[in-house]
C-alpha cells in the first residue's frame, strides 16, 4: 500500500513545480536584469541553464546530482529526459490541430515549398558539416563516436527533443557514451546561437535604419483571436482549455497505439518506431483535424471544437517544458571531454546555418528577404518559437507571409526531411557512405531548391544563342 507522504509519490509533482519555478524565476530576470531583457535569449533556455548551473554545483558538493536525490524520487534525470520526449510529440500535436482559414495561391505555394525545401536543405548541410568535422575528429581522438556530428541538426534543426532522441538512440544502441547529454548540449547551443545570430543581424538592420524598434515582450491580443464565431462556449459544462487538451491527449493515444502496432510488426526497428513519436503525432493529429471537420460539414457535430488561441498556448506550454527539461537533463560530468568537440560543433553550426540562410533569403525571397532570414534562422538554430520572436522584431504585425511560410512549409518539410532520419539511423554502421549519401542529398536538394534560377537561365542562354545564330544567318 502505497503511503502519500513518500517521495515516489510526491517526486514527479516536485520535479514539475522546480520545472515550471525556474521558468518564473528566468522571466523575472528577464524583466529585471537589462542584458537580458536587449537579448533575445528564450525564458525557457535560461530557465534550463539556471537549474543545470545548480545541479551541477549540488553534484560537485554532494556527489549526487539534483535531480537524482530521494526528494526528486531518485530518479529525477531519466524523468527530465522522459519530460522532453513527451512533450516534443504534445506540443506538435497541439499545433497540428490548429485550423486555418486561409487559401494558398500558385506562387504563395511556390514559396512555401521553398521554404520546406530550404528547411531540409539547411539539415542536410548541418548534418554533412556535423558529421564530416566528427569523422575528422574520430581519425585522431581514441574511443570517441565519429558519428556524433548528425546530432547537429537535430538539436540546431529540430531541436531538444529529436537531439535527445537520437543522443539517446546513440547512447543505448551503440555505446556513445553521454549520446543524451552530447545531444541536449547541441540543443543548448543552439538556442544561444539563435540568439546571438538573431541579435547581431538585429543591430545590422538598425544601422541601416531598416528597423528603429526595440525587443518587444508584450502582444496584444484582439478578442476575435481567442473566442471565434461558431466555436464552443469558453466556460461551457466542460471548459474549452480541458476541450484542447483532451484533443490533444487523444491524437497522443492514437499515437502510441500507432506506434506499438508497428513495434510488434517490425521489432527490429522499436527505437527508430519510437523515436518519431512526433512525426506520427502529427499525423494522428491530422486525422483527429480531419474526422472533426467531417463532423462538422455534415453537421452531425454542429460547433467547432478547436480553438487556435488556446491551442497556441497548449503548445507553448509543452514547448517551454521541453526545452528546460531537456537543457536541465544534460549531464556536465559525462560531456567534459567532448567540451571542445562541441564548440567546434556550435561555432561552424552557427556559421554556416546564417550564410546559408541569409543567401537563400536573399535570391529566392527578394521581397522579403530579411523578415524571411530571421524567421529561418531563429527556427533552424532555435525552434519555431524562436524564429516567431525573431520575425517580430522586424514584422510586428505580420504584414508580410513570412509566418505563414513556417507554418505550412511543415508538410513538405517532413516529406523530404524523413529520409535524413533514417539515414541517421545508418550513420553509425555505414558512416563513409551515409555521408556520401547526404552530400548526393544536399545537392539534390539545392538543385530543386534553385530549380528556376538553374534551369530558366540554361532556357535564356539558348534562346539568346539561337537568336544569335538567326541573326547571323539574316545578315549573310
Amino acid at each position: 500500500m502505497e503511503n502519500f507522504w513518500d517521495f515516489s509519490v510526491w517526486g514527479w509533482v516536485i520535479l514539475v513545480g522546480v520545472l515550471l519555478a525556474s521558468l518564473l524565476f528566468a522571466n523575472v530576470l528577464k524583466r529585471r536584469v537589462p542584458f537580458l531583457k536587449n537579448s533575445l535569449v528564450p525564458t525557457s533556455v535560461l530557465g534550463g541553464l539556471t537549474l543545470l548551473l545548480v545541479s551541477e554545483i549540488v553534484r560537485v558538493c554532494t556527489g549526487t546530482p539534483l535531480f537524482d536525490m530521494p526528494l526528486f524520487g531518485g530518479q529525477g534525470m531519466r524523468s527530465l529526459e522522459i519530460i522532453t520526449y513527451h512533450a516534443l510529440a504534445l506540443g506538435f500535436i497541439a499545433s497540428s490541430l490548429k485550423k486555418s482559414d486561409k487559401k494558398m495561391t500558385g506562387e504563395r505555394a511556390k514559396e512555401v515549398f521553398n521554404t520546406g525545401v530550404t528547411t531540409v536543405s539547411t539539415y542536410l548541410l548541418q548534418a554533412v558539416v556535423g558529421l564530416g568535422i566528427t569523422l575528422l575528429i574520430a581519425m585522431f581522438v581514441t574511443d570517441f563516436f565519429g558519428v556524433s556530428g548528425v546530432l547537429l541538426p537535430f538539436g540546431y534543426g529540430q531541436g531538444t527533443g529529436q537531439a535527445l532522441n537520437y543522443g539517446t538512440y546513440y547512447e543505448t544502441e551503440y555505446g556513445f557514451n553521454g549520446g543524451a547529454s552530447f545531444g541536449l548540449a547541441v540543443a543548448a547551443m543552439g538556442f544561444l546561437c539563435a540568439s546571438f545570430g538573431g541579435v547581431f543581424y538585429l543591430n545590422v538592420l538598425k544601422r541601416k535604419k531598416k528597423i528603429s524598434r526595440t525587443v518587444c515582450f508584450d502582444e496584444k491580443i484582439s478578442p476575435d483571436e481567442i473566442q471565434k464565431s461558431g466555436e464552443i462556449p469558453m466556460n461551457g459544462s466542460m471548459d474549452k482549455l480541458t476541450v484542447q487538451i483532451a484533443l490533444v491527449l487523444l491524437a497522443y493515444g492514437l499515437t502510441f497505439g500507432v506506434m506499438f502496432l508497428l513495434g510488434m510488426l517490425l521489432p527490429g526497428m522499436k527505437a527508430t518506431i519510437y523515436g518519431f513519436n512526433f512525426l506520427i503525432g502529427v499525423l494522428m493529429a491530422m486525422l483527429v483535424k480531419a474526422v472533426l471537420g467531417f463532423l462538422n460539414k455534415k453537421r452531425l457535430v454542429k460547433r467547432v471544437y478547436t480553438n487556435n488561441f488556446l491551442l497556441t498556448r497548449t503548445s507553448n506550454f509543452f514547448f517551454d517544458l521541453m526545452v528546460v527539461a531537456g537543457i536541465a537533463a544534460i549531464r556536465l560530468d559525462v560531456i567534459k571531454d567532448y567540451w571542445w568537440i562541441l564548440l567546434i560543433l556550435g561555432v561552424v553550426g552557427l556559421v554556416i546555418t546564417y550564410a546559408y540562410n541569409l543567401w537563400v533569403s536573399r535570391v529566392l525571397f527578394k521581397k522579403y528577404s530579411d523578415e524571411q532570414f530571421l524567421m529561418m534562422y531563429g527556427m533552424l538554430t532555435g525552434t519555431a518559437s524562436t524564429g516567431i520572436i525573431l520575425l517580430r522584431e522586424l514584422d510586428p504585425d505580420f504584414k508580410t507571409p513570412v509566418a505563414d511560410n513556417l507554418v505550412y512549409q511543415n508538410f513538405p518539410a517532413i516529406v523530404f526531411g524523413f529520409p535524413m532520419m533514417l539515414l541517421a539511423n545508418l550513420a553509425p554502421e555505414q558512416p563513409i557512405l551515409t555521408f556520401i549519401i547526404l552530400v548526393a542529398f544536399l545537392l539534390a536538394m539545392n538543385i530543386l531548391l534553385f530549380r528556376r534560377q538553374i534551369f530558366c537561365r540554361k532556357k535564356d542562354r539558348a534562346l539568346a544563342s539561337a537568336e544569335n545564330v538567326e541573326n547571323t544567318e539574316n545578315k549573310e
